[in-house]
């Protein structure tokens, strides 16, 4: 009878330790699988803010990537923006202007982080970009975008260009139903100069983010053989200006 008992109690030891084993793997597979998502902050002034960042959209980046300063501020320059306008106000008004989606002064704090960034990025990260800062009328103006480069094309995604709204976060585009909230800026179109180095221009929008996205697909390498680089601007410590 003792010796039953011993087996028995064996067996079940045994069964624990196999079935302990089984899962200390489980684990140890599941934490493996688990990407590592880190954050690396190139920028932080205020509100303006580059990071190297988890690309959810592509693991095949050609990252890293030498840009210059110079060369940055050359391809953020050739960005514009314009009010899109539908067919009935195309008509009685003409196609809206366009404008530099980036000012010089912009481009003085931007060039030389985006180039450090795209230096440490890896080939599943992305840039991000935040510009934001008050202006004369007490609102808030935001730039937001992210850039990332497959091959010889880079991407890059503008999510609001001198986006207009109250001190602190926007909540407009959440909470349109709430009175004295007042509506997004228009709605835009964004574009790369010389559109010969353009490949593509897209809308695009995810049902979790209101958020208008434009995306552009530049050639940049042809656009950098053929345009002048101008010497990067030096950060002179103002405020942006409100004027294009």
């Amino acid at each position: 009878m003792i010796h039953h008992l011993n087996n028995l109690t064996e067996r079940y030891a045994w069964s624990l330790r196999a079935l302990l084993i089984i899962v200390g793997i489980f684990l140890t597979i599941g934490c493996a699988s688990q990407p590592v998502t880190s954050v690396r902050t190139i920028l932080d002034a205020g509100l303006n803010t580059v990071r190297v960042e988890l690309d959810p959209d592509s693991s095949s980046n050609a990252h890293p990537v030498t840009l210059t300063p110079a060369e940055v501020g050359t391809l953020l320059r050739g960005v514009r923006a314009s009010e899109r306008r539908n067919i009935v106000h195309r008509l009685l008004f003409g196609q809206a202007d366009r404008t530099r989606a980036f000012r010089k002064e912009e481009i003085a704090v931007l060039a030389g982080p985006l180039s450090t960034a795209l230096a440490l990025a890896e080939s599943t990260e992305r840039v991000f970009f935040n510009l934001s800062h008050a202006t004369d009328q007490g609102d808030q103006e935001t730039t937001t975008g992210w850039i990332s480069i497959k091959g010889s094309i880079l991407n890059l995604t503008i999510s609001g260009v001198h986006l207009r709204h109250g001190p602190g976060p926007d909540i407009s585009k959440y909470e349109r139903q709430l009175p004295n909230i007042p509506e997004t800026s228009a709605s835009y179109d964004v574009l790369f100069e010389p559109e010969e180095f353009l490949v593509e221009a897209s809308s695009s929008a995810r049902f979790w983010a209101p958020d208008q996205r434009e995306e552009l697909q530049i050639r940049y390498q042809e656009a950098l053989s053929e345009l002048t680089v101008q010497p990067s601007p030096e950060r002179g410590g103002k405020k942006p200006s409100s004027q294009p």
